[in-house]
């Protein structure tokens, strides 16, 4: 199947190294990056480097969206761009050599009018018989339903609905039409049930969102520990494999687009499983902005164990 990727709110992500960073005072940086961002950007983005032929609808607007497509255009990825007033997202990210840490701003971006929204809608009826995945946030002035509405002409149009959001957009996203999949963090599934959750309950919760039809498979992410796949044959949880993280930026989308990927590939969901956990720690290797290598991704493969 086709993978087709959206990306209603993407960013241009510029990444950068400082000594030290303090209030007030000019904080000089170096070894910037710049790299096309956001959700969907980034599933696409793996997909190729894992050897799929992902195509891509984003939103882009002003000299930032201009920005944005220059650095799409050097891909192999098809692109559809819906066009809006507002400038594209700015994201910046500063890692802190002294102590490690690293340093994320991530702005919500402009409102979008009524018909900016409906036109990615439309757009969106003429793909079929993929796997459509819609990730990242909701730009403001969206509507809640956006995703919900999505899944409803994917399921239409004899496609498989993959979703990766939070907070209202990811309850709304499950409302309506079943989705195919769906990869909520720990704590995205904590808001989601509205209680604090032990991974024991995790897995429950995410097997009963199968049971009940929201979704056939649910991902839950627990960072350094892994992640919980449910789906119709139970649960299955695999552990991360031990890495030196330098950057979380892109760690989650990779998880999606391998998963996603691997599918598409014919590969059975145990083993998509292990592909996205593997592309997921091969990310957080890296600095900055960039994302996995399928090199680490096939090497972390072998480290990868059941947990119980």
């Amino acid at each position: 199947m086709r993978i087709f990727a959206i990306a209603l709110n993407p960013t241009l992500d510029v990444s950068s190294d400082a000594i030290r960073v303090v209030p007030t005072h000019k904080v000089r940086t170096r070894n910037q990056r710049l790299h096309p961002g956001g959700g969907g950007v980034n599933v696409a983005r793996v997909v190729l480097e894992l050897g799929g032929a992902p195509e891509l609808m984003i939103l882009s607007g002003g000299a930032t969206g201009a920005l944005l497509e220059d650095a799409l255009g050097r891909l192999p990825i098809p692109l559809d761009l819906v066009h809006v007033k507002s400038p594209t997202r700015i994201a910046t990210m500063v890692h802190e050599e002294e102590t490690g840490l690293e340093y994320r701003f991530v702005p919500e971006g402009d409102p979008l009018s009524e018909h900016e929204a409906l036109s990615a809608l439309q757009r969106l009826e003429t793909v079929r018989d993929a796997f459509i995945v819609a990730s990242g946030s909701l730009p403001p002035g969206a509507p809640v339903d956006t995703y919900a509405r999505m899944a409803a002409i994917a399921g239409g149009n004899g496609s498989r609905f993959v979703l990766d959001t939070s907070g209202p957009a990811l309850a709304a996203g499950l409302s309506g039409e079943p989705v195919f999949f769906v990869k909520p963090s720990l704590s995205e599934m904590e808001g989601l049930m509205g209680a604090r959750l032990e991974r024991a309950d995790a897995e429950a919760a995410a097997l009963e969102l199968v049971g009940k039809g929201r979704a056939r498979y649910v991902a839950v992410t627990l960072g350094a520990e892994g992640a919980i796949l449910a789906g119709p044959e139970g649960a299955l949880r695999l552990a991360s494999p031990k890495v030196e993280v330098r950057s979380a930026v892109g760690s989650g989308d990779s998880f999606v687009g391998a998963f996603v990927w691997a599918l598409s590939e014919k590969k059975d969901a145990g083993e998509a499983f292990r592909w996205a956990i593997a592309a997921g720690a091969a990310t957080a290797m890296t600095s900055g902005t960039d994302l996995c290598s399928k090199g680490d991704i096939e090497s972390l493969m072998k480290r990868i164990t059941t947990t119980t």
